[in-house]
């Protein structure tokens, strides 16, 4: 339940953003229901490998460079998942952080762990 709970959440949430900030579109509830299981998948998947693998990089910038990784995942999810587009690079850096900001204050305030 705390699955299903987690993926309609980050739908609304990818939804929401969308609508909101220039640069990035979903066709619909649908594509943005199959966005938040795709981020979740390439979360679980292989954002850790790519965490490895730029792990000399994250520690230079003192963790910075976790925010590139998580806007390559983003644009890895827009070649995937047909209908959200995201603009540019910078567009899905600034998405990834108010994706992340926004699931954040939502599980604290339902309680999810």
């Amino acid at each position: 339940m705390n699955l299903i709970i987690r993926i309609i959440v980050t739908a609304v949430l990818v939804f929401g953003i969308a609508h909101f900030l220039p640069g990035v579109q979903v066709a619909g509830p649908y594509t943005a229901m199959v966005v938040a299981v795709v981020l979740g998948l390439l979360n679980i998947f292989i954002k850790p490998i790519m965490v490895l693998l730029t792990l000399p990089f994250t520690i230079v910038t003192l963790g910075l460079f976790l925010l590139v990784v998580n806007a390559l995942i983003i644009l890895l999810c827009t070649k995937i998942v047909g209908g959200f587009t995201v603009d540019t690079f910078w567009v899905a850096m600034f998405f990834s952080i108010i994706l992340s900001l926004s699931q954040s204050i939502i599980y604290s305030i339902i309680g999810d762990k």
